[in-house]
């Protein structure tokens, strides 16, 4: 939590227009300059409240996804739900041509839906009668469907008018667009009501990470119970990547960071969880928007320098 602070707080002093760390909390409370005060709550804070958000939410879905498959490798962007939800908002983006702030909040519906038909789509090709849902096929089924879905965005990106491809190029890249309080708004909800659902399901989530006949032998209807938590893992990466973009890897590191830390029962660790996404994505930005003084590297591509690495050595780890 102390890590989180630190990092919230770094992230709203540094950039272009720098914020000394000693004037945040006079500024907070009505003491500065014109300056000072549209920097601080038209730019930094709903920036950093929506990068917070936004990765509790992968963090939160990335973890609810490696207990419900079995499989640590398990993440949103890795299997391919990210790229379902990109291609619907991209749709979207193009086809009803309004001002994109005034569908902050139909945005995440919108990524709900394509990524939900995305993984219905993983999860029937990866499963086998009798046996479940196989770690390694829905490894390698999540990946085709993310690269197909990869073709489809150079297709529409190769069809779109000019003035449309910057939107689409941002959001393959991971530049977090929505970074207006509206934004932040339209995020909440989902984390409000999916949030403390995933903490109610922690015991369902600890059995479902033992094998299946366990689980069975506990008396538990794992088809339903792993059917309702892809649904609240998918609503999570959806609402995030609707405004974040395709972002990777966070739902990868975070879970097992955290497990590494306090153990594997989820009562445990999903607290954990939420800090160590929303540190990583915050992190993560505020390096792009300082490590080039004449441009912002999207945040994807820093959590995607950090999160490949680690991708490998657990996969090396888990072979």
């Amino acid at each position: 939590m102390l890590l989180t602070i630190a990092i919230f707080v770094m992230g709203i002093s540094l950039g272009a227009s720098s914020v000394s760390i000693n004037r945040i909390l006079p500024i907070l409370f009505g003491d500065g300059s014109f300056k000072e005060s549209f920097v601080l709550f038209s730019i930094r804070l709903p920036r950093l409240f929506v990068l917070a958000a936004a990765g509790m939410a992968l963090a939160l879905a990335g973890a609810v996804l490696q207990g419900v498959t079995r499989n640590d490798l398990a993440d949103p962007g890795i299997i391919g739900i990210n790229a379902g939800a990109g291609v619907g908002i991209t749709l979207f983006y193009l086809f009803v041509k309004g001002d994109l702030p005034h569908f902050a909040y139909v945005l995440p519906v919108v990524g709900f839906v394509s990524a939900m038909l995305t993984a219905l789509c993983i999860y029937f090709f990866s499963y086998k009668r009798n046996q479940g849902v196989q770690p390694v096929i829905l490894i390698l089924v999540g990946v085709g469907v993310a690269s197909a879905l990869s073709g489809v965005m150079m297709l529409l990106i190769s069809s779109a008018e000019r003035s449309d491809v910057q939107f689409i190029a941002q959001w393959l890249a991971g530049s977090v667009w929505g970074t207006d309080w509206p934004f932040l708004w339209a995020l909440l909800p989902w984390l409000v009501v999916c949030i403390p659902y995933i903490f109610y399901k922690a015991n369902v989530l600890n059995v479902l990470a033992m094998s299946e006949q366990t689980a069975i032998g506990l008396g538990m209807n794992i088809q339903r119970e792993r059917l309702q938590l892809l649904v609240v893992a998918v609503a999570l990466a959806a609402a995030a990547v609707s405004v974040t973009g395709g972002i990777a890897f966070i739902g990868l590191m975070a879970p097992h960071i955290a497990k590494q830390l306090v153990g594997p029962r989820y009562q445990l660790f999903l607290p954990l969880t939420l800090c160590i996404g929303a540190s990583l994505l915050m992190f993560a930005d505020t390096i792009g928007r300082v490590a080039i003084s004449t441009a912002t590297v999207p945040a994807g591509i820093v959590v995607a320098c950090i999160g490949a690495p680690y991708f490998l050595y657990l996969l090396r780890k888990n072979d």
